[in-house]
C-alpha cells in the first residue's frame, strides 16, 4: 500500500513538471507571437555588440572635475542602466573626465533618456508658477529691459521668500518662453533663485535656492498607494526615502511650506534644468519618508521613481558621441565555449554509463530536462528584463553541468548504501532520497549563496556568471526534487532494476550487500559447495563417533573377560 502512495505521488509529481514546462513554453510562445520576444536568448556586448555613448562634463570657466566625482557618475550611470535588469553593459571612465557606456543590442529609448538625461538632482521651492506656458500657443519671447534691478528689495530670510523674484527676474520669466530657452535653463548657481519648466513644457516656475541635494535621497520606488487598513486604492504613487541628512532637511522644508498658501506650499524637484514633479505639501513630513501622489499610471511612477533614485550625479554631463560598435569576442569565441560545455557534458555522460550502467541514462535525461528548463528561462527573461547571455553567461552555464551531475552523484550512491545495508530497490529509493536531498540541499545552499553574493559585489560580465550560476543552481534542486526522485521511484518498480540486473548498475550482489543479520548473499555454487562440505563434515563426524563406540563396546567386553578370569 506504501508503495502504491509512492508511485503515485511519484507520477503527480512529474505532471507538476510537465505543468511548468507548458506553462513556460506558453509565456515564450506568447512574447513570440504578439510582443518583441525571440525563441533564442539575446547576446552581451562581448556576442553581439551595440551602441557605445561618450557623456563629457559639463565644466564652467577653470571648474575641473575630481576622480571622486567622475567615480560617483559612473556608479549612479551604472545603476541607471542596470535598473531594468541585467543589461551586460559596460560603464567606464576615458581619460581624467569623459564617461564611456556600452550597451548590447540597440537600446531602447528610455534606456538612451536615463543615460543622457545625467544633470544633477535637486529640490527647490517654487516661487511662482505659470500653467499656461506651452511653447506652442507662446508667441516669440522679449528682450527683458537691462534697466530693471536684479537686486532683492530685502535680504531673503529663506528659500521661499519672494524677495528673491527682483524686477529684472519677473521681467525675464514672464518672457521666458519653455522649448524657446534653452541655452539658459538650468545655469542658476546652487544658491540663487532659477526659472525652469516642466519636462511637457506646460508649465513654467520661478524656484528658489537649492535646499536639499539629489544625492540625499537614499531609496525610490513606486507601487500602489493603500489605505490604513492595508486596502489598496488603485492609485500609483512614488515613494521617496531620505537618509538622515536629507531627512533633517525635507523635515525642515515640509514645515515651512505646509504653512504657506498657493504656489509656495509646492516643492520642485530639478532634474537636467527641467521640473520632473512639483507636488504640493500636504503635510509635515519629520521621519524621511515621502509620498508622492497624481494622475500616474504604472510606466509614469516608475519613470519617476527611476529619475529620483539615479539622478543625484555629482556634475552634469553632454553626449560628446552616440555610435554603434562591433562584437568585442565575436561568434568565434561563442563556438569554443560552447564546445567547451559539450566536451564536459560528454564526459559527464561517459562517466555516468561507466559508474552506473543503465542507470546512468537517468542522469542524461535530468541533464537535458535542465538544459531544456535553463534555456527556456534565460529566453525569457532576455525578453522580460533584459537578461543578455555574455561568454561569462556561458561560463557560468558550463560550470553548471558540474553541479546538477554532482546532485545525481550524492543520489544514486545513496541508493547504493542503502542495498548494500541489506534494503530492497523500493524502500533504498525512498530512504536514499530523504539522506541524499539534505546534503543536495545544503550543497546548492551554498553554491546559490556565493553566486548572490559575486552578483552583489561585482560588475560587468563577471555578474553575468553569478547570475547563471545563480539560476543553475535553482533549476538543479527543481530537476532532482520533480524529475530525478519520481523517476527512480518509478524505476524501482520495473523487474529490471527491482530484481537487480547485472546492467542495471543496482546489483545487490555487485555491491557486496548484506541482509541485516548474519546471512549473506551467494551464489548457486558457492551454496552447493557449502552444503558438500556439511555433509563431507557430518559423515566424518558420524565414522569418528561409531568408531568410540565400538572402542567402548570392545573395553567392555574385555573387563568382562577378565573378571570371568578371576
Amino acid at each position: 500500500m506504501a508503495q502504491t502512495t509512492a508511485v503515485k505521488k511519484a507520477w503527480r509529481t512529474l505532471i507538476w513538471l510537465v505543468a511548468i514546462f507548458a506553462v513556460l513554453t506558453g509565456v515564450l510562445a506568447g512574447g513570440v507571437l504578439w510582443s518583441t520576444a525571440t525563441w533564442t536568448p539575446k547576446l552581451a556586448l562581448d556576442l553581439e555588440g551595440g551602441r557605445q555613448i561618450i557623456l563629457t562634463p559639463k565644466l564652467e570657466n577653470g571648474q575641473e572635475i575630481s576622480s571622486d566625482q567622475l567615480d560617483q557618475a559612473v556608479a549612479i550611470i551604472r545603476q541607471r542602466v542596470d535598473a531594468s535588469g541585467v543589461s551586460e553593459a559596460e560603464v567606464t571612465t576615458q581619460g581624467a573626465q569623459n564617461v564611456v557606456v556600452s550597451i548590447p543590442g540597440v537600446p531602447d529609448q528610455d534606456t538612451l533618456n536615463r543615460i543622457e538625461s545625467s544633470a544633477k538632482l535637486e529640490f527647490r521651492p517654487v516661487l511662482v508658477s505659470d500653467a499656461a506656458a506651452s511653447s506652442s500657443l507662446s508667441t516669440p519671447s522679449a528682450t527683458p529691459d537691462p534697466s530693471l534691478s536684479t537686486t532683492p528689495t530685502a535680504q531673503p530670510t529663506n528659500a521661499s521668500d519672494l524677495a528673491y523674484v527682483t524686477p529684472a527676474l519677473r521681467a525675464e520669466f514672464d518672457s521666458f518662453q519653455c522649448g524657446q530657452n534653452e541655452d539658459s535653463v538650468g545655469q542658476a548657481p546652487a544658491d540663487q533663485p532659477l526659472i525652469a519648466c516642466s519636462t511637457d513644457g506646460s508649465a513654467k516656475y520661478i524656484l528658489g535656492p537649492v535646499e536639499i541635494d539629489g544625492s540625499d535621497i537614499s531609496d525610490a520606488t513606486s507601487g500602489v498607494a493603500t489605505t490604513q487598513q492595508g486596502a489598496s486604492t488603485g492609485q500609483w504613487v512614488v515613494d521617496l526615502t531620505f537618509d538622515d541628512q536629507g531627512t533633517q532637511a525635507f523635515a525642515d522644508v515640509t514645515t515651512r511650506l505646509f504653512g504657506l498658501q498657493g504656489a509656495q506650499n509646492q516643492f520642485a524637484v530639478v532634474l537636467d534644468g527641467n521640473v520632473i514633479t512639483a507636488p504640493t505639501t500636504n503635510a509635515v513630513i519629520t521621519d524621511g519618508r515621502a509620498q508622492i501622489s497624481g494622475s500616474f499610471t504604472q510606466d509614469s511612477a516608475k519613470t519617476l521613481a527611476d529619475q529620483l533614485k539615479f539622478g543625484a550625479l555629482p556634475i552634469g554631463f553632454t553626449v560628446q558621441s552616440n555610435e554603434q560598435i562591433s562584437a568585442t569576442l565575436g561568434s568565434s569565441q561563442l563556438a569554443s565555449g560552447l564546445l567547451a560545455g559539450l566536451i564536459g557534458l560528454i564526459l559527464v555522460v561517459i562517466y555516468s554509463l561507466i559508474q552506473y550502467r543503465t542507470l546512468g541514462v537517468v542522469t542524461i535525461a535530468s541533464l537535458a530536462i535542465a538544459a531544456a528548463l535553463t534555456y527556456l528561462l534565460v529566453t525569457i527573461m532576455s525578453w522580460r528584463i533584459d537578461f543578455r547571455l555574455s561568454l561569462a553567461g556561458v561560463a557560468g552555464l558550463i560550470v553548471a553541468i558540474g553541479i546538477t551531475a554532482d546532485s545525481f552523484i550524492v543520489y544514486f550512491e545513496r541508493i547504493r548504501d542503502e542495498l548494500r545495508d541489506g534494503r530492497g530497490l523500493q524502500s533504498s529509493v525512498q530512504a536514499g532520497w530523504k539522506r541524499a536531498f539534505r546534503t543536495i540541499t545544503a550543497s546548492d545552499a551554498v553554491n546559490f549563496l556565493a553566486a548572490a553574493v559575486l552578483y552583489v559585489l561585482a560588475v560587468g560580465n563577471v555578474r553575468g556568471f553569478a547570475f547563471t550560476l545563480g539560476l543553475t543552481t535553482i533549476v538543479d534542486l527543481i530537476v532532482v526534487a520533480l524529475f530525478t526522485h519520481p523517476l527512480m521511484t518509478l524505476l524501482a518498480e520495473l523487474p529490471f532494476f527491482r530484481d537487480g540486473h547485472k546492467a542495471s548498475g543496482l546489483d545487490p550482489r555487485a555491491l557486496g550487500a548484506v541482509y541485516r543479520g548474519r546471512a549473506q548473499f551467494r551464489s548457486p555454487e558457492q551454496t552447493t559447495k557449502k552444503s558438500t562440505g556439511a555433509s563431507r563434515e557430518a559423515a566424518k563426524r558420524q565414522t569418528i563417533a561409531e568408531r568410540k563406540a565400538a572402542e567402548l563396546t570392545k573395553v567392555g567386553g574385555d573387563r568382562k573377560t577378565e573378571g570371568k578370569d578371576s
